[in-house]
């Protein structure tokens, strides 16, 4: 279970580190507003999928 966890975790933050760098190229070339606010709504779910995931690793791996 702590191994389908860490991959998930992992599968995570690279999609919020993908998501997160989109953003920024997007910005640099001058994208529209609306691509920049979904991509923002994006990467903040991923965030908080990440952070549960690790919470969830962190409480697997105590007890």
């Amino acid at each position: 279970m702590i191994t389908i966890v860490s991959i998930l975790l992992a599968l995570a933050m690279l999609g919020t580190l993908g998501v997160l760098f989109a953003g920024m190229v997007g910005l640099a070339r001058g994208q529209d507003g609306a691509k920049s606010s979904t991509l923002m709504r994006y990467r903040v779910w991923l965030q908080g999928i990440s952070l549960a995931l690790f919470v969830v690793l962190v409480l697997l791996m105590r007890g």
